[in-house]
């Protein structure tokens, strides 16, 4: 019998890919649990982390190139055996790894993770996909598409997302937008304000990053860092530092702050720093009870300040966001991330476009303006609320805020350009609109509106 020589980094990556799809799973974090229980680092981490995120991005395309290969419909495949067909394809298609290499190595993968039975037809499949380049593949499969399609089999993206993209960004731009979700996100952390700041990030290593005053690029395991052990600094990526930054720079009235969707809690962090310096005091509401667990731990550093200084810590609260457990008109500020389907954070997430489907949009549309309504009404006279997505699609955003405009003799825009003048080509009217191939961001939107 041949000696199998399953490599463990393309293991790991089967096994989390196999959770993604078969217990809907998220990507990044099956993989970081599995790696740690398999002890990959280094190299190997790296690989299994490429190999999946990359696999996860390019699913749409890859399958239509592997059934094109495999001559039937994937759907008579196991399942198991389409991901190992897909984490093969990524390697010969993508990576720099020889083909003999990739077919053996998937080959092998597969004997081990689902039988010998499979591998001949696996050999055979894969053979077929290296006889072409990533480019003559989509250049042949794109015979007879429209050229919307087509670019949204070039770019690995489902013809609803190209189509939200070119409501929002012109014909020119559109495909560089859409590449830009297909690379990988540089690791940016954020230091939490009064416990720590960027030089000693970059003290220790880390670079600076264009826009926001509490980030810096860092390349390695964040845990190597005592500001991040500590709960004085957190990853969170530049866009969702800007967005939030906005809302303290606007002019407000002295008292309590409140984030209304807390969870996982790196926005209410960099609240917490910030309200004390403008007279504030900040509230975190989340739904979810796991989710406020986790706020209670990104604030954690503020909360050991409070213990041996006095000074006053945030608060916590489980709590759903549109039935309110607090008076009217009780908050200076008000943040609402609301809950949307993440098209801004396609880098990090590289599943989601796969996963979500426009009915996704369409049904936490009525939930993102109660929620917006919540946090209007929650604010004092003269406070200022910040609606905040993590998607451009205009059924989040505008169409969200405007209709609530309409409707709202006591709320007035605040223009965003005039809260964040660093940043340039960022205007969506006078909201603020951020994207990954403009500023290096994720695709965040905010709309900073006052209380009359």
């Amino acid at each position: 019998m041949r000696r199998l020589t399953v490599d463990p980094a393309r293991r790991v990556a089967f096994d989390a890919l196999r959770a993604v799809h078969a217990d809907d799973a998220y990507a990044n974090l099956v993989l970081a649990k599995l790696l740690t229980e398999r002890h990959l680092s280094g190299r190997d981490a790296a690989f299994a982390t490429e190999l999946l995120a990359g696999t996860c991005r390019m699913q749409g395309t890859y399958d239509r190139i592997l059934t094109a290969a495999a001559g039937r419909t994937l759907n008579t495949l196991q399942p198991a055996v389409v991901d190992v067909l897909r984490l093969g394809t990524h390697q010969l298609l993508a990576l720099r790894v020889p083909t003999h290499a990739a077919v053996a190595a998937t080959v092998d993968l597969a004997a081990s993770a689902v039988g010998e039975r499979v591998t001949g037809l696996t050999n055979a499949i894969l053979r077929r996909v290296a006889a072409r380049s990533f480019d003559d593949w989509v250049e042949e499969l794109s015979t007879g598409l429209d050229p919307r399609a087509a670019l949204a089999l070039r770019t690995a993206h489902p013809d609803w997302v190209v189509a939200a993209y070119a409501d929002l960004l012109p014909e020119e731009e559109l495909e560089t937008a859409l590449a830009a979700n297909n690379a990988s996100p540089t690791t940016t952390l954020a230091v939490r304000p009064g416990l720590a700041e960027v030089a000693e990030l970059v003290a220790a290593g880390a670079d600076p990053t264009t826009y926001s005053p509490f980030a810096a690029r860092w390349s390695g395991n964040p845990a190597d860092l005592a500001a991040v052990r500590e709960g004085r600094a957190g990853v969170q990526d530049e866009g969702s530092q800007l967005v939030t930054w906005g809302l303290t720079r606007a002019a407000a009235p002295d008292g309590w702050w409140l984030d209304l969707c807390a969870g996982p809690g790196g926005k209410s962090a960099l609240l917490a720093g910030l309200a004390p310096e403008r007279g504030g005091r900040l509230l975190a509401a989340e739904l979810s009870v796991h989710r406020s667990l986790l706020v209670r731990a990104g604030l954690r550093g503020y909360a050991r300040v409070a213990r041996t200084t006095g000074w006053a810590d945030p608060a916590v609260i489980t709590a759903d966001g549109t039935r309110p457990a607090w008076h009217p008109g009780a908050f200076s500020r008000v943040l609402a991330d609301v809950p949307c389907s993440g098209l801004g954070a396609l880098r990090r997430r590289p599943e989601s476009r796969w996963r979500r489907q426009p009915e996704d949009v369409e049904a936490m549309h009525p939930l993102q303006r109660a929620l917006l309504n919540t946090a209007l009404d929650s604010a004092a006279s003269g406070g200022v609320v910040a609606y905040v997505t993590c998607s451009p699609h205009r059924q989040e955003t505008t169409d969200v805020v405007d209709p609530i405009l309409a409707q709202r003799a006591d709320v007035a825009v605040i223009d965003a350009a005039g809260l964040l003048p660093e940043l340039g080509d960022a205007a969506r009217g006078p909201y603020l609109q951020l994207w990954p191939h403009r500023h290096g961001t994720d695709a965040m939107f905010a709309a900073y509106l006052r209380k009359l």
